[in-house]
């Protein structure tokens, strides 16, 4: 679509990216009355917004950098208003379900894990303090195996323990990217699909408008949320994301019976979906930008999601995909003020942007409408990886 800035008025912010966290950032800024104009290099949410398995799972996961996990459970608090909201403008169901999930060992490095996290839980539960990774709110029950062969059949005889973290929470995530678009659209906020920025114009140290083949568009704020692809154009401005794309590949099948929860041992992970699908996966991989499906990666899939729940041996198939997952250096997201003016960035979010989607775009929508950074963000400042830089 080409550029008319004689019969479009100048758009407050843009927003680069209309990938879950860039739509989700122009829908909280145009609901608080500003002009967004997103523009994305293919198809709005098709990239790894759509490539995901849409787990909201803050609670299974190792304890990390405490900001990063304060942020993870600040997101998760927020879903059940971000889905309500999302779906009454939209007109959408994004199967939002809060049945938790079943973390299951299939070895002694996986039972060692397991144990770490209910330490953590049974730590937050008590008076004193909730220490990384744990949040009072959620418990976590320890599965006999005849408990866990009730809650979930068809799974391994084997298996070494089990937890169930009823903080554990999933969407279907492609369909979820496709109403905060529908969302956005729907409150005024201009989306330009297939339309890639080729640069952003910088002068005397401030953007001043984004290049695109059919001409530039100015704006009074710029937000770079491009995914994978943030860290070239971050870089042509004079703005260095370390980081690389990490490749993961997904299979969906069809099974027998409905899936009552996900189910996850290590990085293998089952994800129910409506009526008697699951999304299995999945792999890591650090192969540049080709986005491919490979015999390799689907067999190490496979392999692993049989031996966790061979129920799926007799499971139709019904198609694999991949997608390109934004990391960085320290695999956490880049979100706030640049050392270039008026360029906010929100990008990185690794594994975690459907996760991340609602804090992001609340945090980074106030700092656009304010002016100042929210304590949040200051640990997840693109400076880090210069200042990393000089002590290392």
């Amino acid at each position: 679509m080409a550029i008319n800035s004689k019969s479009a008025p100048r758009p407050d912010v843009i927003v680069i990216g209309a990938g879950i966290i860039g739509s989700s950032i122009a829908l909280r800024l145009a609901r608080a009355g500003l002009r967004v104009t997103v523009f994305d290099r293919g198809r709005a949410g098709a990239e790894a917004s759509s490539a995901a398995a849409g787990m909201i799972a803050p609670q299974g996961e190792k304890a990390g950098p405490p900001a990063f996990t304060e942020l993870c459970w600040m997101s998760h608090g927020l879903y059940p208003e971000f889905v309500a909201e999302v779906e009454e403008l939209s007109g959408q169901q994004v199967g939002y379900r809060r049945d938790g999930s079943v973390l299951v060992a299939l070895d002694e490095l996986q039972a060692r894990e397991l144990e770490e996290i209910e330490a953590d839980q049974e730590s937050g539960a008590k008076p004193g303090g909730t220490p990384p990774g744990a949040h009072p709110a959620f418990g976590v029950e320890r599965l006999t195996a005849e408990s866990l062969r009730r809650r979930m059949p068809g799974l391994a005889d084997k298996i070494l323990g089990a937890l169930f973290l009823a903080g554990d929470h999933w969407v279907d995530n492609e369909r979820l990217s496709a109403a905060v678009v529908e969302a956005a659209r729907r409150v005024g906020v201009t989306f330009h699909e297939n339309t890639a920025v080729g640069r952003l114009k910088v002068r005397m140290g401030r953007v001043e408008a984004v290049e695109v083949a059919s001409g530039q568009q100015s704006a009074g704020e710029v937000v770079l949320a491009a995914g994978c692809w943030s860290g070239e154009l971050a870089a042509q401005a004079g703005v260095e994301i370390p980081g690389a794309p990490c490749l993961g590949q997904m299979i969906e099948l069809e099974i027998d019976a409905p899936l009552p929860a996900v189910v996850r041992a290590g990085h293998h992970y089952l994800v129910p979906r409506v009526g008697d699908r699951v999304i299995v996966g999945t792999t890591a991989e650090y192969a540049g930008f080709e986005k491919r499906v490979t015999a390799t990666g689907l067999a190490s899939i496979l392999q692993g999601a049989l031996r966790l729940a061979p129920l799926l041996a007799e499971g139709r198939f019904r198609r694999a995909w991949a997608g390109l997952r934004p990391d960085t250096e320290d695999h956490l997201p880049v979100l706030g003020r640049s050392e270039i003016a008026g360029l906010t960035l929100a990008s990185g979010h690794f594994r975690n942007g459907i996760l991340l989607a609602p804090v992001t775009a609340r945090l980074i929508a106030d700092l656009v409408l304010t002016g100042s950074v929210p304590a949040a963000l200051g640990p997840f400042g693109v400076g880090r990886f210069a200042r990393a830089a000089r002590t290392g």
